[in-house]
Formats: C-alpha cells, sequence, structure tokens
C-alpha cells in the first residue's frame, strides 16, 4: 500500500510525500522547507530522500534548503547542473540505472520538457507496489506494467487552450511552448490506454493549469476512460 499527500501542485510550486509504510520521500521540492514543515507537522526526520525532475523553480525551488537540513536530493546530471548549487547532499543519477532508498527501488527515465536533462520516476516498494511519477512532459515513449499508483501531469486540453487563444486570453506563442512541454489531457488518456493498468489502484492528476484546465472535467475523463479511482488533488 502506498499513501501519497499532495503538499503543493501546479506552477505555483510542486511537492509531494510519498510512503510505503516503511520508507517516506519527497517527489519535488518546489516549495520551501518551512511550508514542507508545516505541511507535514515537521515530521521531515524520517524522509529518506528527494527526487528532483527538473530545474524549474516550482519543482526546485528549496533544493538549498532541503540539502541544508540533511536531506539527500537525486536527479540527473543535467539538471544538477542547471541547479547550480554545489553541495554533497545533491546526488546526480544516471538515467535508466535503478538505485535504492529504504525499501524502494527507484528508476529515473528520461522524459520531454524544455529543461537540461528532465526525469520521471517510476518507483518499486518491497511490498509489491510499484509508483509511476511523470510530469511536465509533453510525451513519453516508455510502457509500464504492473503499476499499482500513477502520479501524472494532466495540465491542459488541446480544447480549453485553443479557445483561450482565439479569446485573445493567452498568446498564440504561448500555446506553443505549453503544447511542447507539458501533458495535456487527450495525451495523458492516450498514455493510460496504451498501459497495463489492471493492477492499478489510484491515478492521481497533478499541475493543472490555472487557465487552461477543468479538474472536473479532466477528473470524468480519466475515469471513464479508465475506470478507475481518480484524484485531482
Amino acid at each position: 500500500m502506498i499513501e501519497i499527500k499532495t503538499l503543493a501542485t501546479g506552477s505555483t510550486g510542486n511537492c509531494y510525500w510519498i510512503s510505503d509504510g516503511s520508507t517516506p520521500l519527497l517527489l519535488e521540492c518546489g516549495i520551501s522547507f518551512k511550508n514542507i514543515q508545516r505541511a507535514l507537522n515537521f515530521r521531515t526526520s524520517d524522509i529518506a530522500g528527494v527526487l528532483v525532475t527538473h530545474e524549474h523553480k516550482d519543482h526546485c525551488k528549496a533544493v538549498r534548503e532541503v540539502a541544508d537540513r540533511g536531506l539527500d536530493i537525486y536527479m540527473s546530471p543535467g539538471t544538477k547542473s542547471a541547479v547550480g548549487i554545489d553541495h554533497h547532499r545533491i546526488r546526480a543519477v544516471e538515467n535508466k540505472k535503478q538505485f535504492k532508498l529504504g525499501t524502494w527501488t527507484i528508476l529515473p527515465f528520461d522524459t520531454e520538457h524544455d529543461t537540461a536533462e528532465p526525469f520521471g520516476f517510476l518507483l518499486a516498494s518491497t511490498n509489491g507496489s510499484k509508483l509511476l511519477f511523470l510530469t511536465d512532459t509533453y510525451y513519453c515513449r516508455y510502457k509500464f506494467n504492473d503499476l499499482t499508483h500513477l502520479m501524472i501531469e494532466c495540465n491542459y486540453s488541446y480544447k480549453i487552450l485553443t479557445e483561450n487563444v482565439n479569446n485573445g486570453r493567452i498568446h498564440a506563442g504561448l500555446k506553443k511552448r505549453v503544447m511542447q512541454s507539458h501533458f495535456s489531457l487527450e495525451n495523458v488518456i492516450e498514455f493510460l490506454k496504451a498501459n497495463d493498468l489492471s493492477k492499478v489502484q489510484e491515478i492521481h492528476l497533478l499541475h493543472l493549469s490555472d487557465s487552461n484546465s477543468d479538474e472536473k472535467e479532466f477528473k470524468q475523463a480519466v475515469q471513464a476512460a479508465t475506470g478507475k479511482l481518480v484524484y485531482v488533488p
């Protein structure tokens, strides 16, 4: 069994706490460490590590704070270089090379985003659970088996984005940037249908755009496409 707590999600900051009942981890640290502490009732000493997908501030804002507090942070070599912080707690991990944190075995894999070397993470627990963390990417070339939990970006829909461009709410140039860096509802559903969801217990939709998404519509669409329990934090 996996427990998931969303501490923050979206363009203002991303941070998630997960645990398999034995080893707690943080996924991203895009909010201040003080806010992380408050969200976790100041129970942070047992966190085994922090995984960071890329160098945008809404995902890595608190890297130095977190490192100074004695937590090890794992990211790609490209992200480490782009973050530009030299600290012994910041660890570069290689694409498609597994590493272990407590009861988790973690597989980093490459994603598609407008950053140096973005990663997604596949996390397998000794209790048999398997979680996919996939955010800030417009495409995923990989398929996954035996997943039990998904935490996946669902940033916008083509319909809403196009309407906002046509109505002048957003610039056409921004539309292109969004489409080349974030997961749409349509692509999320296509990705889910291409993967083995037979063991999936929960799907968490992350990083919804403030202006280009509809929480109720997205939840219903993914539930209808998968028949699974869907959360929108």
